[in-house]
Formats: C-alpha cells, structure tokens, sequence
C-alpha cells in the first residue's frame, strides 16, 4: 500500500528495492520521450573526441532511472513532489551500469489541515562499483493514514542557496571541442550574467509520452498512473510526473546552450503548476553566475530555467506575481549548473 504520513520518522534508513541495469533502449527512448540533442549523450564519437572511452548517459536520465528506485517507498501515497535541492552528479554513468538508491529521512511537516505532511528525504544514488552516482534532497506531500490524530510534527531541513563546486570534476580533460558536431558555437566566455535566453520550441507532451515515460523510470506514484483513481480527484486526471518536465525544459535550452552537455549540479527546483497530458512546455533561461574553475578547459554557468505551459516563454517578463506568487502557467522554477568548455577548445 505505500507508505503513509505517519509511517516515516526523522532519521529513517530506507534501502529501496529493484537496483536497475541501463541498456541501450533506456537511452533511445529517453530521446523519443524528450527530443534530447545533446551531441556527447548521442555520438560515440563526439564522447570520444571529450576524452571519455565511449558515450555516458544522459545526466537527468541517470537522475530519473536512479531516482524512480524511491518512488515506492517514499511518494507512492504522494499527493505532488514539491521541489530538490543539492542534486549533485559526482561520476559518469554508462549503458551496462546498474545503479540502487538509499534514502534518510531529514524532515517532516504535519499540513495544518491534518490530512497530509511534507517528507523530507536525502537520497544517494550508486552503481555496481559502490561509487556515489547521484547525491539530492527532495520534499514530498504525502497522504496521512489518520486525518483525525494530529502529531503536529515541523522539522523542517535548511538547504544550501547552491550546491557547492568541489576542485576535481569528473570529466575528461577537453582538448577540442567540434562545433559542427555539437550544433553550438558559444561557449563560456559568450555568455553574460543577467542575460535571457527564450529558446524558441514547444513541446507538447501527449499521454502516451508520459505514461510510458514514468513506466520506463518504473514510477508508480499513483498521482501518474492511475487515470481511475484521479478521475474522482479535485484534479480530474493524472498529474504529469514533474521529472519530466525538467527533461523537457533542459531539452528545449540546446537552443543556445548546445556546448553545456553536462549538467553538474541542480541547486534547487520548484514544480509550481501541474502540468497534464496535452499542455505544451515553452522555456527560457537566465543566466544567474558565471564560476571560473582551476581547470583551464571549462567553466561553470549558474542557470536559472523557467518552464511554461501553453504560453511562449517570450510572453512572460516574470515568473511571478506582484505578491510573489508563481503565475499559473509557470510549471517549472529550476536553478542548476552546467559544465561549458572555453572557447580555447572550440574548432
């Protein structure tokens, strides 16, 4: 049945079950799903020419194949996941890699209504080898069991504003970047902090992409599979799984972001609308901080993606309100750091 509210407390281990093998159709459907363009997670060859033996996954794949893993356990009675914090990708991972997760309990908040309560979890992914894969915290708003016993429980974690950037990052040295390969021609030195990108495509996210989305990653929140149940919910049908739309939005930003193929960390992410089968996401993106590294081949951009739904991103000066609250058809805040290399690399 899941695990309700009341079944978690602070400090709680939980080993999740189904350690899972990455084949080759993980990748190709990721693709289908997505439309995802970036060159090193498609080409042998570009990965080659960045140093590595062949192509890694895609990151935000590695993320929700690893991250479907906790789904059973900590948000099958889910009524939203509601944001990440601290996400960190410390090591490639590749086709033929199996990856298991781990979560601990680091909050709880009993809703005033006394019908539900936010979950607070620090998961660690790893691959067959014991290395640490996948690092993140997220918070969940779960079904309570008993809506009549209050516990009044508010432990609520702080986070890090960003997730911070250690001196060793575990890519190849980048010699010479082809920029016919990977579509892009800008690179670290190009961009500006406070500058907007508004990539131009849409994409319109049908049932059939979802639901087979959220199988392959083996989700089964309720909130995403069971068209039955949500008929007779206040929503009236399924809640898209908000992990697809990161995967979304961070495919629609390779128009002109087409060298940032590595997302190195997600600083924090807020699903602020649902989305459902039939919307089409637009994004832009704001650069928020350029960081220099000791290595002379690449730098770091902070990012700032906004997703919206059924409204080019163009429209929207702001993602929020005069009170401060997100307008209704912003589905995604999401502030995360990618790896560019220098224009010395680029040919």
């Amino acid at each position: 049945m899941g695990n309700f509210f009341e079944d978690f407390f602070m400090g709680q281990e939980i080993v999740h079950p189904l350690p899972r093998t990455i084949s080759e159709g993980d990748v190709s459907l990721y693709i289908a799903f997505t439309g995802s363009r970036f060159a090193l997670h498609s080409s042998d060859i570009v990965a080659k020419e960045l140093g590595y033996e062949k192509r890694p996954i895609d990151d935000i794949l590695m993320f929700h194949l690893t991250f479907g893993k906790s789904v059973q356990d900590i948000s099958l009675n889910a009524i939203a996941n509601l944001g990440y914090a601290e996400i960190r990708f410390p090591t490639s991972v590749y086709v033929g890699d199996t990856v298991s997760m781990s979560s601990t309990v680091i909050g709880l908040k009993e809703n005033s209504n006394g019908k539900s309560g936010v979950v607070y979890v620090h998961s660690i992914g790893k691959n067959q080898r014991d290395e640490e894969v996948l690092n993140f915290k997220r918070w969940v708003m779960v079904h309570k069991r008993d809506t009549q016993t209050l516990s009044k429980i508010s432990e609520i974690p702080s986070f890090k504003e960003a997730t911070p950037i250690l001196e060793k990052i575990n890519i190849p040295k980048i010699d010479e970047v082809n920029t016919d390969a990977t579509g892009g021609k800008f690179f670290f030195e190009d961009y500006e902090v406070g500058e907007r990108l508004n990539h131009p495509e849409g994409i319109t996210i049908d049932n059939s992409d979802h639901t087979l989305a959220t199988k392959l990653y083996q989700n089964n929140a309720k909130v995403h599979f069971n068209d039955h149940m949500m008929k007779s919910s206040p929503m009236g049908q399924r809640l898209m799984y908000g992990g697809i739309i990161i995967s979304i939005a961070r495919a629609i930003s390779f128009n002109g972001l087409q060298n940032a193929q590595w997302v190195y960390a997600i600083n924090s992410g807020a699903h602020c609308n649902p989305t459902y089968a039939g919307d089409t996401i637009y994004a832009y993106t704001e650069i928020l901080e350029k960081l220099e590294h000791s290595r002379e081949d690449i730098g770091l951009l902070r990012l700032r993606t906004i997703a919206v739904k059924n409204q080019a991103s163009s429209e929207i000066e702001q993602p929020k309100d005069e009170e401060g609250k997100y307008l209704k058809n912003v589905v995604l805040d999401l502030d995360y750091t990618v790896i560019i290399p220098k224009k010395k690399t680029g040919k």
